[in-house]
């Protein structure tokens, strides 16, 4: 499964967040961040619950309630939150960073606090492993480099084959890990492709690119462009 892959922050950067919240709401999802045990629905009543042992030891008053949405990036599914989000001093957020801005983005006068940190888009390997594979860069090449992404997989991010210090297939950056670029070669000798590898591309243009980035779908562009005329 391709997904959003976070880790939760440690509790004690959490804590330093809640700038004396004495009631609090730890809001998890139930996407991407669920999936890789980061702020699901679990995780979401784990932290809950560290949160309230804490205060205890510390003698401090707080009160933390805990619930879950399908997912915060997406506004009809934070319909629910109107009637009781502001009943809290601080909401924390268990999704990604796009659904952190979103949530504070519809309650702006709402406190609301990443509890996770973002790392990568990626895939399950195995059981509690996740590895990067997709920079959302823009620019696509997996069409000829065999669906292996040089500027996430290679160290370098090299676009026109290995670098001079790749030895016995392996990455100069970290040994452990194959080249990317052989990898690339491989796949592609045992399609019959190697002529993809003849043509030289340029550096990624990111001329295009201005933060931050949107998207209108073809069959929605005379919508939006109405409504931002």
């Amino acid at each position: 499964m391709t997904m959003i892959v976070g880790q939760r922050k440690p509790l004690a950067e959490i804590k330093a967040l809640l700038d004396g919240a004495r009631r609090l709401l730890v809001l998890g999802c139930g996407t991407c961040v669920a999936v890789c045990m980061a702020g699901g629905e679990k995780e979401a009543g784990v932290l809950a619950a560290q949160l309230r042992m804490a205060a205890g030891v510390e003698g401090r008053d707080l009160e933390v309630d805990h619930t879950t949405l399908e997912r915060q990036c997406d506004r009809e599914f934070l319909t629910p939150l109107e009637r009781s989000i502001h009943d809290y001093d601080a909401v924390v957020s268990l999704a990604c960073g796009a659904g952190v801005q979103l949530l504070a983005e519809t309650f702006p006068d709402q406190s609301i606090l990443p509890g996770v940190d973002t790392r990568f888009i990626g895939v399950a390997e195995e059981p509690g492993f996740w590895t990067e594979r997709c920079r959302a860069c823009g620019h696509c090449l997996l069409g000829r480099t065999g669906g292996i992404c040089p500027v996430t997989m290679c160290a370098k991010g090299l676009l026109n084959g290995p670098c001079g210090g790749m030895v016995e297939g392996r990455c100069e950056i970290d040994p452990d890990r194959p080249c990317a670029w052989v990898m690339i070669y491989d796949r592609l000798e045992a399609r019959g492709r190697l002529d993809l590898l003849a043509e030289i591309r340029a550096p990624i243009d990111h001329s295009d690119v201005h933060p931050p980035g949107r998207l209108v779908h073809p069959a929605y562009k005379r919508r939006y462009t109405a409504d931002h005329d």
